[in-house]
């Protein structure tokens, strides 16, 4: 079944349970998906990589809501999130992150901060399921001034 599939069941499902968050979420996500293509022919990959960068956009909303007290829109963000995460693949650990990480550096022969763009870079070819904002805090950590 794929992303698209499983988003119109999810929304059918929500409908019968009466699941507005859920119900408003998923039609979210089928949006997102039809803003880049009307027909909803994307693949799975384009289809992860859309709702990633929603839910990083979420997940700043979330925080911000969270540093203004206002926790009536944290509630919901913080659902909404649970949501979205379950048609995005499994993060890796920290501890696999930083494997990753360090292979990275090796690999890219980077020395300091400055070459924290090539670091990333190659995070991100041997692993793009890596959490781009853990492994970049972990490659500052690990490259010197």
């Amino acid at each position: 079944m794929s992303m698209i599939e499983k988003i119109n069941e999810g929304i059918k499902e929500a409908m019968r349970s009466r699941d507005q968050i859920r119900l408003e979420t998923l039609r979210m996500l089928k949006s997102k998906i039809l803003a880049v293509d009307a027909r909803a022919s994307l693949p799975d990959t384009e289809i992860v990589k859309l709702f990633k960068t929603y839910f990083g956009s979420l997940q700043e909303a979330f925080e911000q809501a969270k540093g203004a007290n206002r926790s009536e829109i944290a509630e919901k963000l913080e659902k909404e999130l649970a949501i979205i995460q379950e048609f995005l693949p499994k993060a890796l650990s920290a501890e696999e992150t930083r494997k990753i990480v360090i292979q990275a550096i090796a690999e890219s022969g980077a020395k300091t901060k400055k070459d924290l763009g090539l670091v990333m870079k190659a995070v991100m070819k041997l692993n793009n399921t890596v959490d781009g904002k853990l492994a970049k805090d972990l490659a500052a950590e690990l490259l010197a001034d």
